[in-house]
């Protein structure tokens, strides 16, 4: 993990890496801050990140408010069954990168793919399931409506979405916060990478064609939708791609 990652979390692996695809909308929901997560949960709080790799024609996500809401207005909303009202929905497309902090309302709607990257937390806070009935138990699913209420931002941001320049062969700044860095690299033939000064493994997930890694004569060859694991105690790496894209991501 590296000296000053174990220093900090110890035995526990500080991040969860997923690739999501989603065939119906996922439920609204939201994360608790470090916080609150650790007041209630004995948890760290969620803060995460999407990057999508395909969308269908259409396709949505959910981020944050379209306005400047209170918890009056959204719990009438709520209750009204019109949330989606006064909710971000984004048109997305291949490469749309969004930063999700704890408090930021969210969903993934149907026909997208994407690789997410968190803090390693289970809690979520379930606000909104479209009133889907489980078809083994004929029950809806647990909603976490009053938890949800003081974990929530009620404030409006201009741009939900993440700017960023990707240059061929160069790890461009993706995401950075304080719980993980992101960049993405779009490999033309082959680069060399040196961990040295780093101080923390290091998580490659391909997220556009293939790729080749190499070190110390070992080679691993990394499809879309597979990740890869960097230790800490190496340093030196080899990457090899006719053209493809990587998320490099560390702490």
């Amino acid at each position: 993990m590296g000296n000053r990652v174990y220093d900090i979390f110890g035995e526990d692996f500080p991040l969860l890496i997923k690739f999501i695809d989603a065939k119906t909308p996922l439920s609204i929901q939201v994360h608790p801050s470090n916080a609150l997560a650790k007041e209630r949960h004995n948890s760290f709080g969620k803060n995460e990140m999407w990057y999508v790799m395909e969308a269908e024609e259409g396709a949505e996500l959910i981020v944050g408010f379209n306005q400047k809401v209170t918890k009056e207005i959204y719990s009438e909303h709520l209750n009204n069954s019109t949330l989606s009202e006064i909710l971000n929905i984004e048109k997305v497309k291949k490469g749309d990168t969004f930063y999700i902090s704890t408090g930021r309302v969210h969903a993934i709607g149907a026909g997208v793919l994407l690789a997410e990257i968190q803090q390693t937390s289970n809690i979520t806070y379930r606000i909104y399931d479209y009133d889907r009935v489980d078809a083994k138990t004929g029950e809806k699913r647990e909603l976490h409506t009053e938890m949800a209420l003081d974990a929530i931002d009620f404030e409006f941001y201009d741009d939900y979405k993440t700017v960023y320049e990707n240059k061929v062969n160069v790890s461009n700044k993706l995401v950075y916060s304080p719980y993980f860095k992101t960049n993405i690299i779009k490999i033309s033939g082959e680069i060399k990478k040196d961990y040295t000064n780093l101080d923390s493994f290091v998580i490659y997930m391909c997220v556009e064609d293939s790729v080749n890694v190499a070190y110390n004569n070992q080679d691993y060859n990394l499809k879309t939708g597979e990740t890869l694991l960097i230790p800490a105690c190496i340093n030196h790496i080899k990457i090899n791609a006719d053209l493809a894209v990587l998320l490099e991501v560390y702490l």
